[in-house]
């Protein structure tokens, strides 16, 4: 195999040819990581009989742990979407929140809104209640669309369910410790929301957008008839907050202090706590939602879950398969020696998150990728614990979030559902994403300094 900078170069040229592909190309990230699987094996001197099963093993291999959690968690989603059970989300954060903070409202829906459900579609769901609120409580409409947005985009790169973070974990081997993932997660999203609403109210006093000087024909109560009858508040949360609950108390379990014993109640919550079944649990309770029970519900939406769903797989295993051919390739090792050098340690895989981020757009590519980059390097960083595994995620996530700008689907998404212009959208959105990630890494260094 080939030895030396030459190792470094092959992954470099593999890298920029990722970002490429996807965003100057426009092919697909499927395609651009698999090719780039083929190619770096093929630069780095791999046995050619064995790049076929290689990449096919590490495809293969990520998916055996999360590929089901990642359908499951999307049905989820979509029935949270379709059911009206967001709008709920909403209407009950307002009620203990108060009208009188709006803004503050907002920022708390997107951050529960976006455990399960994209946040493309988050904004989409939230953007006619958005509008309204912001008609009923005479709030600047540019301060209620990056509150809203932020939230969002918090809980997207930071908490499982999530695909992103959820393909972070279990590149980084944690499939088993996704409760300790999402804890932590919880928190530094928690911040990222916080730093995402006092820009918000910054910008919506310097900026303003056309719905800013338009009147709105339309009021709260017309938005939730949309929808007929509305689910119950604990219907709406359970299929979220359920699954939480028991990947956390299974990950409790498994402490080594073993707060459950070993009899029993052990079995109970670890069986539970297993990501796949508190997701399959999450399921059932998102039936309880369905309208009816009929073709439309039970094959249509859940159909329309699978078909979002297949996406994410299929990146979510090309970067698995990538992962598995650098660690078949002496880059991994290399890398990490020459790395060792220099004491990165955390730094370096924020810095390639935003750097795939901000020239790809995607979060998710972003958190697929630089966890399967990053995989082999962990010993070398000084993060190969439990808890440096999973400020890994984090420090990728905070990454993935800097920035969203003209390549990212959620900017424009954004931009034309909330009668922003380019330049206020860069001047608004852009910005409180680059806050939002340097704010976010800030505190992942801090707990790395704590818990490391």
């Amino acid at each position: 195999m080939v030895q030396g900078p030459v190792l470094i170069l092959i992954l470099l040229l593999g890298i920029a040819f990722i970002v490429l592909a996807t965003s100057k190309l426009k092919i697909h990230p499927f395609i651009a990581l698999l090719i780039t699987s083929y190619g770096i094996a093929l630069a780095a001197g791999m046995p050619v009989l064995e790049i076929g099963s290689t990449i096919r093993s590490g495809f293969g291999g990520i998916l055996n742990y999360i590929g089901i959690v990642i359908i499951l968690g999307t049905i989820i989603g979509t029935i949270l979407e379709k059911s009206g059970a967001a709008i709920t989300m909403a209407d009950t954060v307002l009620k203990v929140v108060g009208e009188k903070r709006p803004g503050l409202a907002m920022s708390i829906i997107g951050y529960i809104v976006s455990i399960p459900v994209f946040c493309d579609s988050g904004f989409v769901i939230l953007s006619s209640l958005k509008k309204s609120l912001a008609k009923r409580t005479k709030a600047s409409s540019v301060m209620m669309t990056v509150a809203l947005a932020t939230g969002l985009y918090a809980t997207h790169t930071f908490v499982p369910p999530t695909p992103g973070p959820i393909a972070a974990a279990g590149n980084l081997g944690l499939e088993d410790k996704l409760g300790i993932v999402i804890l932590v997660g919880i928190f530094v999203a928690l911040i990222g929301m916080l730093a995402g609403y006092f820009w918000a109210k910054i910008a919506g006093k310097k900026y303003r957008s056309k719905e800013d000087d338009e009147k709105l024909q339309f009021s709260y109560e017309e938005i939730k008839e949309k929808y007929g009858k509305l689910p119950s508040a604990w219907k709406a949360f359970a299929p979220i907050v359920i699954p939480i609950i028991l990947i956390t108390l299974g990950s409790i379990a498994n402490f080594p202090t073993q707060p459950f014993g070993q009899g029993s109640a052990y079995t109970f919550f670890a069986f539970l706590g297993k990501p796949i079944n508190a997701l399959v649990i999450g399921f059932f309770f998102s039936l309880l939602l369905l309208p009816k029970l009929n073709e439309e519900t039970l094959t249509g939406w859940v159909g329309e879950g699978l078909k979002s769903a297949a996406i994410i797989i299929m990146v979510t295993g090309a970067g698995g398969a990538l992962g598995a051919v650098l660690k078949a390739t002496p880059i991994g090792s290399y890398l990490g020696e020459t790395l060792a050098t220099y004491n990165l340690g955390i730094l370096l895989p924020f810095v390639i998150a935003a750097a795939l981020k901000t020239a790809q757009g995607s979060s998710t590519v972003a958190l697929v990728t630089t966890s399967a980059l990053v995989a082999p390097l962990l010993g070398a960083l000084g993060l190969q614990s439990t808890m440096g595994s999973v400020l890994t995620v984090m420090a990728i996530g905070a990454g993935a979030m800097t920035v969203s700008h003209a390549n990212d689907s959620f900017f424009w998404v954004v931009t034309e559902f909330s009668g922003m212009d380019v330049s206020t959208a860069y001047k608004s959105h852009t910005m409180a994403t680059l806050i939002q990630g340097l704010v976010t890494f800030a505190v992942v260094v801090i707990l790395s300094f704590i818990l490391i």
